[in-house]
């Protein structure tokens, strides 16, 4: 794809990321100052905040670039044929600035420092395991709804995210982009930076794992027929769809003549 048409697609995955950053930090800051020490409350509004966010997000960019927003989502995208290899770095830097200049938007709308390393400590085998999990549930659920149902994944992309802040003990970032960004940000939503690593190695094992089971249980449709779908919303396969539907049509009808 030539660099003026994959332009629109790189900067939609910058955008989304910055703003689902600035949801999942601003909320965490907002929530914390206004629940007076109640942390389980705090987490209910971060949670909540954050899937809404994110459903309007992937409704929002879904048709550009496809709404990863998520390192993770790109690369099992690329592995089965749905993102071309060579769009996949371009994605990366996106996703991975957008993360960050999201932190530094909430940061300046809390009237904090641009940046600051977090303290929150996040480490050990409970939460790596958590982490695992999270991404490997948020592939489950990408694969599973856009090969059979590709309206519903906004919905049960956000849905899925707001219930696994509350049963993984690491409250589930399931995002190396994000968990990159966290690392910057001292505030509710932070990570350790020297615990990033950790995370980011279950969240790849995490993601891969979901997508060999899908491509067992749920294998693609074969790429001729008319109804294919696909894990993104893409202009383009659009219109390759479009096309191969308007030859078969064609052709159907030179054969009823």
């Amino acid at each position: 794809m030539t660099p003026m048409k994959s332009l629109p697609r790189l900067v939609a995955e910058l955008v989304g990321t910055a703003f689902l950053l600035a949801a999942v930090v601003g909320s965490g800051i907002m929530a914390e100052r206004l629940s007076d020490g109640n942390v389980g409350l705090a987490l209910l509004a971060n949670a909540i905040a954050t899937g809404a966010t994110l459903t309007a997000l992937i409704l929002t960019f879904g048709p550009v670039s496809g709404a990863h927003f998520n390192p993770a989502v790109t690369l099992a995208d690329a592995s089965q044929g749905g993102l071309v290899w060579s769009d996949v770095p371009g994605y990366l830097v996106a996703q991975v600035i957008g993360a960050f200049a999201g932190v530094a938007l909430a940061h300046l709308m809390f009237d904090l420092r641009l940046f600051s390393a977090s303290l929150h400590v996040r480490t050990g085998g409970s939460q790596w395991l958590s982490e695992g999990v999270a991404t490997f549930g948020l592939l489950a659920v990408i694969w599973g709804c856009s090969r059979r149902r590709s309206e519903a994944v906004p919905f049960a992309v956000g849905a899925y995210i707001v219930g696994a802040y509350w049963f993984t003990a690491s409250t589930s970032f399931a995002n190396p982009a994000v968990t990159l960004a966290r690392g910057w940000t001292d505030t509710f939503a932070g990570i350790r930076p020297g615990d990033v690593g950790g995370f980011v190695v279950a969240q790849l094992l995490g993601a891969a794992a979901a997508t060999a089971l899908f491509r067992w249980l749920v294998p693609s449709l074969p790429a001729t027929a008319v109804d294919v779908v696909v894990p993104r919303n893409d202009v383009d396969v659009k219109a390759e769809r479009e096309s191969l539907r308007s030859r078969q049509m064609s052709r159907s009808s030179r054969e009823d003549q």
